[in-house]
């Protein structure tokens, strides 16, 4: 393929390390000056290029790239937007196209989880059908841990080092607490329809009665008389229960446990399920309660990055790079591991419209036999995922994460009016 430009974009919810890849792309299309011209990111995902709100890279320096790496959120803007069809919407890809050739793009890498790779076959499809020559890349994130091809996801283990270290520090306090009244303690983490993040705080543990005690995963129907037989057990054994709940489990008739609001399209707003829990212990139990929703935190805690999470995250960006510009369209580099102990994993690519929309649950070999706790199979494929301690600097006392205002792209085109 001839010299061309580069366009980068974020999607879906940002993690602790989506700017290490983000920065690692940079780094690699510099490198490839024989290849790429000109390295963009769209403002806020695919809606910035419908927009044609793109900004220009070039001013970062090497030094901006490393603390940009060890920066959380994202530093491009992100969104949650699923484009159409390229049949259903033929408007919509005129835009993405005309985009496209208006400012010279021949690479296109969007950075995002399950929806986002869709994103990149809908794209590509719609390049192959028009002749636009333009090489489609996913590059993989999500903390949940759900996506489908790879052994795991960028910014997966940067969450569960985060919930891990939270339920551990919490056990502790719990455990000092403890008293003839009995207590429970309830960390509500995120996962939708998978249960890895939850799965995870079972590394706070190091064996025997040490929390967490309980862990509920939306892979197992929540069965509530069991459960609260598993509450009281350890109570009276221990005088508290740690229990981690993931934000989406359900009963036995498939419906959530709680949620906070459905939009116009029926999206639903999770949380709440960790407090329903410890209320259901009160009401039954009688034990003092207490709950905790780490929400954002869990994502954007950039002073507890796992190093091993940081090290793929640069991997996929810059293999992400590689593939583009050998002309590997609609694949994503992902993560294989090659051994469990000592830990060892490389990047290889998979076809993206193989995995689009798919979601990678718990595997039922992870989960304890009375759906209450996870296996030692668990421990040994999640310990890995969380190693490694990244400091970054600090300044009076706090993170110094640095805000860049990158120039923005003169528009050429009429605005977008969807």
């Amino acid at each position: 393929m001839k010299k061309a430009n580069l366009l980068y974009a974020q999607s879906g919810g940002v993690t602790a390390v989506i700017n290490a890849t983000a920065a690692s792309v940079i780094y690699a299309a510099r490198g490839r000056p024989d290849a790429v011209g000109n390295i963009l990111a769209a403002r806020h995902g695919i809606l910035g290029i419908l927009g044609e709100d793109l900004v220009d890279t070039s001013p970062l320096s090497a030094a901006d790239l490393e603390r940009l790496s060890h920066t959380p959120g994202g530093t491009f803007g992100s969104c949650r937007f699923d484009v159409d069809a390229p049949d259903a919407n033929p408007a919509q890809y005129d835009r993405l196209f005309d985009v496209f050739a208006a400012h010279g793009i021949g690479y296109f890498l969007y950075n995002g989880g399950n929806g986002s790779m869709d994103t990149v076959a809908k794209v590509s499809l719609a390049a192959r059908q028009r002749g636009y020559p333009l090489v489609c890349i996913g590059v993989p994130k999500t903390v949940d841990n759900d996506l489908e091809g790879t052994d795991c996801s960028p910014g997966f283990g940067s969450a569960a080092k985060y919930a891990a270290t939270a339920m551990l520090e919490a056990g502790l306090d719990l455990m000092s607490m403890a008293s003839r009244v009995g207590r429970a303690f309830v960390l509500e983490v995120m996962g939708r329809n998978a249960g890895w993040i939850a799965a995870a705080t079972a590394l706070a543990s190091r064996g025997g009665d040490e929390p967490p005690h309980i862990i509920l995963m939306p892979e197992v129907p929540f069965d509530e008389e069991p459960f609260l037989a598993a509450v009281e057990a350890t109570v009276a054994r221990l005088g508290y229960c740690a229990i981690t709940v993931s934000e989406g489990i359900r009963r036995s008739n498939g419906t959530l446990l709680m949620e906070q609001s459905k939009d116009a399209k029926g999206h639903i707003q999770l949380g709440g399920a960790g407090q329903c829990i410890a209320r259901m212990i009160y009401r039954r139990l009688g034990y003092k309660h207490h709950w905790a929703i780490p929400d954002y935190l869990q994502r954007a805690a950039g002073h507890l990055v796992s190093g091993t999470d940081h090290a793929q995250a640069r991997a996929v960006g810059h293999a992400a790079v590689d593939y583009a510009v050998s002309g590997r369209d609609r694949v994503m580099p992902a993560i294989r591991r090659v051994a469990d102990a000592p830990y060892r994993w490389e990047v290889e690519p998979v076809d993206v419209a193989a995995i689009a929309n798919l979601e990678r649950r718990v595997p039922a070999s992870f989960i304890r036999a009375d759906g209450l706790h996870v296996t030692d199979a668990a421990r040994r494929y999640l310990r890995p995922l969380i190693e490694g301690e990244l400091s970054p600097p600090f300044s009076d006392g706090l993170p110094d994460y640095p805000r860049f205002v990158l120039p923005v792209v003169a528009p050429v085109l009429p605005p977008y009016r969807p």
